[in-house]
């Protein structure tokens, strides 16, 4: 095994993940496949990541799955998103209308502020120590 490939990531509707994902945050659609039985294959990546790793968006199918959107990781963060220029992701996410729990501080692993998805999830948006 050498990496980890997708990650699922239950969601309330395709369209309006797809927007914030691609939208706000600024990743890019790597694929968006009808499978014919009312759900599709959608998977998005933050621009410039490796090919082959990516977040895959799943409608939930009932209330289980239902119960789940925006809280996968019970409250934690537990998606963690690096950047080369935390000033100017900060900036332009902000300015997308994406909810910072936080402000921005350095920390000596990094520039760190934790963030939500438009479902609740929470992400660290983060520049790692050089």
């Amino acid at each position: 095994m050498s990496r980890i490939a997708l990650v699922t990531l239950v969601v309330r509707d395709y369209d309006e993940a797809l927007a914030f994902y691609r939208d706000a945050l600024g990743f890019e659609l790597v694929e968006d496949t009808d499978r014919g039985d009312g759900t599709r294959w959608v998977v998005v990546r933050p621009r410039g990541a490796a090919p082959g790793t990516g977040l895959l968006l799943a409608r939930a199918k009932d209330e289980v799955q239902s119960g789940a959107v925006g809280a996968q990781t019970g409250g934690r963060v537990g998606f963690f998103l690096h950047t080369e220029d935390f000033a100017a992701d900060h900036a332009r996410m902000v300015a997308a209308g994406v909810r910072f729990l936080e402000e921005p501080r350095h920390e000596p692993y990094g520039s760190v502020a934790v963030f939500e998805d438009l479902y609740g999830n929470r992400w660290d948006l983060l520049q790692p120590a050089a």
